[in-house]
């Protein structure tokens, strides 16, 4: 009778942490907006699953003899590690409102903005080896055509002004244009949300 209780809290255990992976999974993606744009919330949303973190700099630090302190998750290491399988198989991005000027590529003022603060965490010692692909996306009032060749305008105007203005590599930054084939609110087509800029850092 004990076996079989322990086993069915086993099983719940396990449908819980499986649950628990499946909502991160499905959690909304998030989109800032030109003023909640940050440099460390960037470089949190870009830095590649397995790259150095606290954790691993806390052992270096124990092994020098250096003590610090580091943040442990609260996941149980069954949960953490199918966690950490999840996040990895989906690539690091980062949308942000990007405003333009209506009907073309030109970037507002806001707009720049933000895209300074990008520049900033792509040059931080945590992203300086990473390369991205900056995604952009329309809404699906127009054409198809005109909304992928508007959403590639745009991408490649965020990736001129990063290497422009802050002279970020070529071979770092591509620009692809998705169109509106990846709505974020689909039932709502004039939602601001639909017209974002996303930045996925490319796999090493």
């Amino acid at each position: 009778m004990k076996l079989n209780a322990r086993l069915t809290t086993l099983a719940l255990a396990a449908l819980f942490a499986t649950g628990a992976v499946q909502a991160q999974d499905k959690a909304p993606e998030k989109v800032l907006r030109e003023g909640q744009v940050t440099q460390q919330a960037l470089i949190d949303a870009l830095t590649p699953a397995g790259a150095p973190d606290d954790t691993a700099q806390a052992a270096e630090g124990a092994a020098s003899g250096v003590r610090t302190r580091s943040f442990r998750p609260a996941l149980r290491p069954a949960a953490a590690a199918a966690g950490t399988a999840a996040a990895a198989a989906q690539p690091a991005r980062a949308s942000i409102l990007v405003t333009f000027i209506t009907n073309s590529a030109d970037l507002t003022a806001g707009a720049k903005s933000a895209l300074d603060v990008l520049a900033a965490a792509m040059k931080s010692d945590k992203l300086a080896a990473v390369k991205f692909t900056i995604e952009g996306h329309a809404d699906p009032r127009g054409s198809e055509e005109l909304n992928l060749k508007l959403s590639q305008a745009r991408a490649e105007s965020v990736r001129d002004y990063l290497m422009g203005t802050h002279g970020l590599a070529a071979e770092r930054v591509n620009a692809v244009g998705k169109g509106s084939s990846a709505l974020m609110k689909p039932s709502e087509p004039a939602a601001p949300e639909n017209r974002r800029v996303t930045i996925v850092a490319q796999p090493s």
